[in-house]
């Protein structure tokens, strides 16, 4: 044994959408998400536009996309529920947001996995560490190198 301490973390929902692309090197040897994680994941699938309203991606290439990842992190992790030590953290998370002259209510569900992370004691990994500005003092934010993502609709025939 190395003797080296092993990194844990609380993963954001954006690190299980990217992390087949996301270099592993960057995320912790002990990976948990919260339960906000998996209520994202679980609406995504939902949220895919028809394809005659955008023409980005494939609508039924990316609902099944999303409902592997989906079913892939249900698999492999046991979600950190939100509980009442979260819910009361979630206040000071709240708080420092505002101070920071920013809305808490636009970004609820990533500062309810901060609050999540927080009341764990797990540092948070993300690859949009902008969304947590105004939390330094509460929380450890590690970016992770956002990957360049191929897009599924490049990859449909006749394309």
């Amino acid at each position: 044994m190395s003797g080296e301490a092993i990194r844990q973390g609380m993963l954001d929902t954006n690190i299980l959408i990217l992390r087949r692309w996301v270099d592993p090197a960057e995320l912790p040897d002990e990976m948990a998400i919260s339960a906000i994680t998996l209520a994202e994941l679980s609406a995504g699938p939902h949220e895919v536009r028809r394809n005659g309203d955008q023409d980005a991606y494939d609508e039924h290439a990316e609902r099944a996309r999303r409902l592997e990842i989906l079913q892939r992190a249900e698999s492999e992790f046991d979600p950190v529920p939100f509980d009442a030590e979260a819910a009361r953290i979630y206040g000071r998370v709240a708080a420092a947001v505002i101070a920071a002259g920013r809305k808490p209510r636009v970004r609820i569900a990533d500062l309810m996995i901060a609050a999540t992370a927080i009341a764990e004691r797990l540092p948070l990994y993300t690859t949009n560490p902008a969304d947590y500005a105004g939390l330094d003092a509460l929380i450890e934010v590690f970016p992770v190198t956002r990957p360049p993502v191929p897009h599924d609709r490049d990859r449909l025939p006749g394309r």
